[in-house]
């Protein structure tokens, strides 16, 4: 039995082919890039939009989501640290390293205008990323150049600077006793201090665990992996499984989706602190239970909808 399934991460800053090669070391287990969704996987959908218009990519790295964006398809591609190479007085109380210098292009942003900002994976630099993006936004795209003080108005027509957040997640877990701030406190910051100056909030895309628009890109992409799998589509109505340990994104955005849901108590959810915030299908220890679950769920849903012999 073939059954297709994809890792669904809010997770990102590399590229899938890096990260299925850490995830088959630290499994044991073969993951190819077609069963991994990142947070920022999804746009490679805008990819075509955008391929010879100059975005602003931020967060990871040094220059490591530029060449993830450049091996989606995009071609003009820049980073925050390219901005503060151009003019040190951007942002003065951050001195570049060499090797921040070292991953910077060349380029003059007083006469390179910024179609859309995305925003890959959580910013390094907060006080730097916010401090470019409102140059961006406030000038509709040219830094440096005079401010527009509302995110409608346009200037000759063109339209206002498309903006992109690729994961809501407000905190996450890592080994800290406490959780993190994440991307969402990110958009949280930048959303004021935006505000603050220009007395409205601006408009944005958000991606990621648990919107729906990921929900929708990943069902797309088990369903095109059923029909490889199976030379075509099922002959049956397809169920989608959600398994995670976020009642926040995992279960809320499952749930929003019409997906069944299994929330596992080996992550995110402590079921000493009371009853998940949203409801799953079903709970399990672990995610073999769960996946023992749902294929015993299916089974028995397949051999119902059976004519008696």
């Amino acid at each position: 039995m073939k059954i297709p399934y994809i890792l669904l991460t809010n997770g990102g800053g590399i590229d899938e082919d890096e990260r299925s090669r850490r995830l088959t070391s630290q499994l044991g287990f073969n993951i190819t890039p077609s069963n991994l969704l990142q947070a920022h996987t999804i746009l490679k959908s805008h990819s075509h939009t955008y391929a010879d218009k100059s975005i602003l990519v931020l967060g990871g790295k040094g220059d490591v989501v530029r060449k993830v964006a450049e091996k989606y398809g995009f071609k003009k591609v820049y980073t925050t640290l390219d901005v503060k190479a151009w003019d040190p007085h951007v942002w003065p109380f951050h001195d570049l390293t060499q090797k921040e210098l070292a991953s910077t292009k060349p380029v003059d942003f007083s006469r390179e205008p910024i179609s859309a900002i995305f925003v890959f994976h959580d910013p390094r630099n907060w006080a730097l990323d916010i401090q470019v993006m409102t140059d961006v936004l406030l000038s509709q795209g040219i830094i440096g150049g005079p401010y527009i003080h509302s995110s409608t108005e346009t200037s000759k027509g063109k339209p206002p600077v498309k903006v992109v957040f690729c994961n809501p997640d407000l905190q996450w877990r890592s080994e800290f006793e406490r959780p993190r701030l994440g991307q969402g406190a990110f958009r949280v910051a930048f959303q004021a201090v935006f505000k603050a100056l220009s007395g409205e909030e601006y408009p944005y895309v958000q991606y990621g665990k648990p919107t729906k628009a990921t929900y929708d890109f990943a069902a797309e992409v088990l369903r095109q992996r059923m029909k490889e799998m199976h030379g075509g589509p099922a002959d049956h109505e397809t169920n989608f499984y959600m398994i995670g340990d976020n009642p926040e994104s995992d279960i809320a955005g499952a749930n929003a989706a019409g997906w069944a849901s299994v929330l596992v108590r080996t992550g995110v959810y402590d079921p000493t602190n009371g009853a998940p915030t949203h409801t799953p299908t079903h709970v399990a220890e672990h995610v073999e239970e769960a996946v023992t679950w749902a294929i015993r769920r299916e089974l028995a849903r397949l051999r119902g909808h059976r004519r008696p012999q």
